[in-house]
């Protein structure tokens, strides 16, 4: 096992990852952009070093500035966490190169299903069906005669995409053109690749992911499957394990698939292998997520297994040491995204300080987060802030234990999306496990469907009601700015800052 690990990321899942090591016995090694220096990752972590200015591009997408944190902390491996660079098979060449071990996958592997056309060929390879689509990337010339042999409608996909950016829903030939070029821009933005290509836009699906792990001596395991059908734009909001939608013998067969394209792909470490599910039972390949997952709490709950630890684990040469025979899933497991966003106002980001925060707790309770009084929501990063995780024996236990959570969790001094989850959790057709992908907008927010007038202004007028009726914490009290201060504890400018467990 490695001595010293530097996490190459911020915010909950940064302290995830320094938890996991320092279970292990392993020295936790944090980066912090300049406004982040009082940032919770970077207080936990055994030592944390500056890298640069609050946005991303000068901090956390640097794998330059981190590499040489890490050697400079004597670090003999990196891990990525998820998002920035953790896909990026340049970045894990530059780790080899510099004599350090990156936990994930090999560059190969990296490159192979980071490329989504490359994907879905490995998938055709290793026999396991593929929504109808191009063979590759398409250019403007190709992509009118493309999307009338596919049929429309049609979802314009970025190449090297991932977290629902780079996708336009088309409903007719009118719209491609347009589509097109906001869908290669954003591509382009967020990924510095515009290639696209098409995918017949199956609907109504569930969107069904298989949690794999792999290690280097060939063996490959799958860890049940995760529901992840409430997403709004293709962002996942909340997921559980199992679906209810997954009885056994269709877990054995999504699980059979995503173990063959982890071969074919010679794939190691811990992935997810994401499908369309239809309401035949028919699956789909769509993209395999070569990192770990945010909604990697829901698998852990279930399965019993640390996936931080495994990772470390495998990158460290050690073999998985259970077999498929050894998996058992029990219970069920449910995991709520909160985001600083303003559920009210069509997700609009919240940015300002976080005057107060209180957690949940209790039997079955788990939260990763990174708040803490005082906490700056800064524009630079992503929206996500918390995850709210339960688990109990069955789903209907899982709900009302998330049902609580929600009603102890106070966030105040920004807004979030707690309003939207604790409506959720109250809906009908979701309790009942009636989901797809467009559930949201079609069952729960008719707002939010572009050109719908919906039922917005009573859904806004349940949730200020709810909120009034649940009262936030008065100014005065507040905690005290003395309290806060000692909290923050002394500056980590000129690094590295040593703490203390």
């Amino acid at each position: 096992m490695f001595k010293k690990v530097l996490v190459a990321n911020r915010g909950e899942i940064a302290v995830r990852v320094l938890r996991a090591c320092r279970e292990l016995g392993v020295a936790g090694v944090a980066v912090y952009s300049e406004p982040e220096a009082t940032a919770l990752h970077a207080r936990y972590a055994d030592e944390a070093y500056c890298i640069g200015g609050g946005p991303a591009a000068e901090s956390y997408l640097s794998g330059e500035k981190i590499i040489a944190a890490a050697k400079r902390a004597g670090a003999e491996a990196i891990h990525p966490g998820y998002g920035f660079l953790s896909e990026q098979a340049e970045f894990a060449t530059a780790c080899a190169a510099a004599g350090l071990t990156f936990i994930g996958p090999r560059p190969e592997s990296l490159r192979q299903l980071g490329d989504k056309v490359e994907a879905r060929r490995i998938a055709e390879a290793a026999g396991v069906p593929t929504v109808p689509g191009t063979t590759g990337a398409v250019g403007f010339d190709e992509a009118a005669a493309a999307a009338a042999a596919i049929g429309y409608p049609i979802l314009i996909k970025a190449a090297a995409g991932g977290g629902g950016k780079g996708i336009r829903l088309v409903m007719e030939a009118a719209a491609l053109e347009p589509a097109l070029h906001l869908a290669k821009g954003e591509a382009e933005a967020s990924f510095g690749d515009g290639g696209v290509y098409l995918e017949r836009h199956l609907d109504p699906v569930r969107h069904i992911e298989v949690q794999i792990l792999a290690d280097r001596q060939g063996n490959v395991i799958h860890l049940g499957e995760r529901e992840c059908s409430i997403q709004r734009r293709s962002q996942k909001l909340v997921e559980e394990s199992p679906s209810p939608a997954v009885d056994a013998a269709l877990r054995e067969r999504l699980g059979a698939a995503a173990i063959s394209i982890a071969r074919q792909a010679g794939y190691e470490n811990a992935g997810t292998v994401e499908f369309l599910l239809d309401a035949t039972g028919s699956f789909y390949f769509i993209e395999a997520n070569a990192r770990l997952q945010v909604e990697h709490p829901v698998t852990e709950l279930v399965s019993g297994i640390d996936l931080v630890q495994a990772q470390l684990r495998i990158a460290s040469g050690e073999p998985l040491g259970l077999s498929q025979a050894d998996v058992r899933l029990t219970g069920w497991a449910i995991e709520c995204r909160i985001t600083a966003e303003d559920a009210l106002k069509g997700f609009m980001p919240s940015l300002g300080q976080i005057s107060w925060v209180s957690e949940p707790a209790g039997p079955g309770v788990r939260v990763d987060s990174s708040l803490f009084d005082g906490l700056e929501i800064l524009p630079y990063y992503d929206s996500l802030i918390a995850k709210a995780i339960v688990w109990g024996r069955d789903r209907g236990e899982a709900l009302s234990r998330m049902r609580r959570a929600l009603a102890e969790y106070e966030i105040a001094g920004i807004k979030t999306t707690l309003p939207f989850h604790r409506e959720l959790f109250v809906n009908p057709d979701f309790l009942a496990g009636e989901i797809e992908t467009r559930f949201l907008e079609r069952k729960f927010l008719p707002g939010l469907a572009e050109g719908a007038d919906g039922n917005a202004a009573l859904l806004v007028a349940t949730l200020l009601s709810h909120e009034r009726q649940r009262g936030a914490p008065a100014a005065g009290e507040q905690r005290s700015g003395w309290r806060l201060a000692a909290r923050l504890g002394r500056s980590t400018k000129g690094g590295p800052w040593r703490n203390t467990p």
